[in-house]
């Protein structure tokens, strides 16, 4: 995760292996970019007022935390990390997203399955973020980054 400077909004959720992890990370996700907006972080209007977050992004927001938290249950044998991070860089709102898991292998792109069934998850999170790395960890697990420009 990029760095964010002190006071920058941040969210850090640890999640069990469970059915309910990934909704409780979208309502996490969602709960903080509404946040951000009542706390003045989110990009400002000219005249300096703080505006929300806009819709594209939250939705993206909640498709890549969605997809990153329901591989980690899925494919892993512990549980995961959320963190998110808001902070500007050359004058642009980013968000960081970063899901921490156990497993040291990283994620393996399948083809699609046309129908709908699975394979997409990889391809929507490359098309939605413009960043994806993944990192091992200290641990031996490995945190998968994305970042998502706020404008």
């Amino acid at each position: 995760m990029t760095p964010a400077p002190s006071g920058q909004p941040r969210l850090h959720l640890e999640l069990s292996a469970d059915a309910r992890a990934a909704a409780r990370a979208r309502e996490a996700t969602s709960a903080f970019l509404r946040e951000t907006v009542l706390r003045g972080a989110a990009p400002r209007h000219a005249a300096g007022r703080p505006r929300p977050v806009p819709r594209r992004v939250e939705e993206a927001a909640m498709l890549i935390v969605t997809e990153l938290v329901t591989n980690a249950v899925r494919h892993t044998q512990g549980p995961c990390t959320l963190e998110l991070a808001l902070h500007e860089e050359l004058h642009e709102a980013l968000l960081d997203i970063d899901v921490t898991d156990t497993s040291p292998e990283p994620p393996s792109p399948r083809p699609p399955h046309l129908d709908g069934t699975g394979g997409w998850g990889w391809i929507l999170i490359g098309h939605l973020a413009r960043e994806v790395t993944v990192q091992p960890t200290e641990d031996g697990g490995k945190t998968i980054h994305t970042c998502v420009a706020v404008e």
